[in-house]
């Protein structure tokens, strides 16, 4: 409800304009955060929350303030800022236009509160609903993007300790690798933590994944993009909690209910195996090509073939239509990593 004290009716049309103005501002900013959470992200819950502040800006746009528009000239329209253009990626567009609601709603409060308590109100309760929202708006983009690079490559490389071991990664990197889980065993948390922070600069290079292996705070202080946990890690949903939903979480499984529990409990991509005897997990019997075949068969999420997979056997899983592998050994003591990374990347993309 208008209660107007104000005694400069020049003044009081001036802050007419500038509530009408910051409407405006406010819910085109949100038509823009809409728009992505509904088409870039195919998220209703914030579809319909940003929606509904639009709508409530919309009812709230009283008329007095729509008529003030062309009353006093304004000098100032037009201006813009080369910031403007830098805006390249989802992320930076999230954010302008977060930042853009925010300040308009900011505006709207200050100069309606002494005349428009209720929109002051609401005002602020969307502008506080708006960090919020930006936050999870950003962290889902991240998801999204990296959720494109598990369902885009064929080849996931797990690391060893090696002495080379930066070396051995940037090469596999150059060779078109997008998909990098960091292994480590024996060697100090600091060394582990410093290693894990060099290797995320380098994907970061190369515009690729690093997951790190079982160690949450690990990748929560390397700013890894996820992480891979077995049966007898860290649970799936404390993880989440742990980590938010901006990281993808990988989960081993080699029968129906580990697989079950992991799609309920929302993991990003799943590692079966082993599909051969290996080295790495001698204890493991190979599950053989018609268990992983009954396994995988209704899965709508990535997964990988891990567990003694080489060169000479993709061809042999691809007939079976097995697409995507996880290699270790193979990468790791190989005397040229690129060029066997180049030969792998061949064999998974050529038709059989």
């Amino acid at each position: 409800m208008l209660n107007s004290n104000t005694t400069n009716s020049e003044d009081l049309i001036r802050i007419y304009q500038i509530l009408d103005a910051n409407l405006d501002r406010a819910r085109e900013g949100l038509r823009v955060l809409e728009d992505w959470a509904r088409f870039g992200l195919g998220k209703k819950k914030y579809v319909e929350r940003i929606k509904d502040f639009r709508q409530i800006l919309g009812k709230n746009h009283l008329e007095v303030y729509k008529q003030s528009r062309n009353h006093i000239e304004d000098k100032c329209k037009g201006l813009t800022h080369q910031e403007q253009i830098k805006r390249k990626t989802s992320e930076q567009i999230i954010s302008s236009n977060s930042a853009r609601v925010q300040e308009a709603l900011r505006v709207i409060e200050e100069f309606s509160r002494p005349h428009n308590h209720e929109l002051s109100k609401i005002a602020s309760e969307i502008r506080y609903e708006i960090y919020a929202i930006e936050i999870d708006l950003l962290s889902l983009s991240k998801l999204n993007k990296s959720e494109e690079i598990l369902k885009e490559n064929d080849l996931y490389v797990i690391t060893d300790q090696k002495e080379n071991l930066l070396g051995i990664i940037e090469d596999i990197l150059i060779a078109g690798v997008k998909i990098i889980q960091y292994r480590f065993k024996t060697r100090s948390d600091k060394d582990h933590l410093q290693e894990a922070i060099q290797i995320k600069n380098l994907c970061k290079r190369y515009n690729s994944l690093l997951i790190i292996n079982d160690r949450v705070d690990i990748a929560l202080a390397s700013n890894a993009d996820g992480i891979h946990l077995g049966q007898d890690d860290l649970d799936l949903k404390t993880a989440r909690k742990l980590l938010g939903f901006s990281k993808i979480i990988g989960i081993s499984a080699n029968n129906e209910i580990d697989i079950s529990n992991a799609l309920k409990d929302g993991c990003n991509y799943i590692g079966i195996g082993p599909v051969f005897e290996t080295q790495t997990k001698k204890d493991k019997k190979p599950l053989g090509m018609e268990k992983i075949k009954t396994l995988t068969k209704d899965l709508n999420i990535p997964w990988f073939a891990i567990g003694g997979v080489k060169t000479n056997n993709i061809s042999y899983l691809k007939s079976y239509g097995f697409k995507k592998v996880a290699l270790v050994s193979q990468l790791m003591n190989s005397e040229d990593p690129k060029e066997e990374a180049i030969m792998i990347l061949k064999k998974l993309s050529h038709e059989n």
